[in-house]
């Protein structure tokens, strides 16, 4: 594997002189506001934050601009439950280098339902196991999706896929996002997910009221919070518990 091989995109700005008002969603949430430009890391780069500042909305804006459907899926997937994305993807410049993905997909936890009746309504299951993604459990489907779907060099796009898996699978979902790495693959992933988070070739930017920063794992308020709990789970818990 050869650096020049990625990043697939390498980095995105924000045409702010096309914006008219920064007053109004979703150039008014925080970390698009002062927003000018982001590179990625060729393997993977973490989105994190609390809700409301903006990383689902910037994450969905790149999967957009790139071609996916704002609902998840490859860009074959032409479904459409109701239209509930915003305009952002129409106000980033993607910079891609010369290399161009052979694969590619949109993971997004919130719609991945609506993907999975589309993927039952065509018939089409082959490549995700050759079994209906709605007779499996929310994190067997994922899996499914990760370890079937996802072919390698391809670029992936993910919106918090932790939310259907248990700590054991989010460690699988690391060695299956790995593997896919060595296989010439780049990530952008916002996540919720200390697990996620750890795997050490990435670069983790903090979604914040104050605007967007990298930062290390070992800052991160998910390391910093689930260590302090689990060190001190009791006295946490009395503390949490008390009127």
């Amino acid at each position: 594997m050869h650096f020049e091989d990625r990043p697939y995109i390498r980095e995105i700005q924000l045409k702010r002189d096309d914006i008219e008002s920064f007053d109004v969603y979703p150039f008014s949430t925080p970390s698009v506001k002062e927003l000018d430009f982001l590179e990625f890391h060729p393997d993977v780069t973490f989105f994190v934050g609390e809700n409301g500042t903006g990383k689902s909305t910037l994450i969905e804006a790149i999967a957009v601009a790139l071609g996916f459907n704002p609902e998840g899926g490859t860009k074959q997937s032409t479904f459409t439950t109701s239209r509930t994305h915003s305009d952002l993807h129409q106000y980033l410049k993607l910079i891609k280098s010369f290399k161009r993905p052979k694969d590619g997909y949109f993971l997004r936890a919130e719609s991945f339902y609506n993907l999975a009746t589309f993927m039952d309504d065509t018939g089409y299951l082959k490549g995700y196991g050759g079994k209906s993604l709605h007779e499996q459990s929310h994190g067997e489907s994922f899996m499914a999706t990760l370890t079937n779907k996802l072919h390698g060099n391809g670029l992936y796009i993910m919106d918090e896929p932790e939310a259907a898996l248990s700590p054991a699978r989010q460690m699988a979902a690391v060695s299956a996002i790995h593997q896919l790495v060595e296989e010439n693959s780049q990530f952008i992933i916002a996540t919720h997910s200390p697990i996620l988070l750890a795997y050490p070739r990435s670069k983790i930017y903090q979604f914040s009221e104050s605007g967007i920063y990298e930062v290390k794992y070992e800052d991160t308020e998910h390391y910093v919070v689930t260590k302090d709990f689990l060190n001190r789970h009791e006295q946490m818990m009395r503390i949490l518990m008390e009127e």
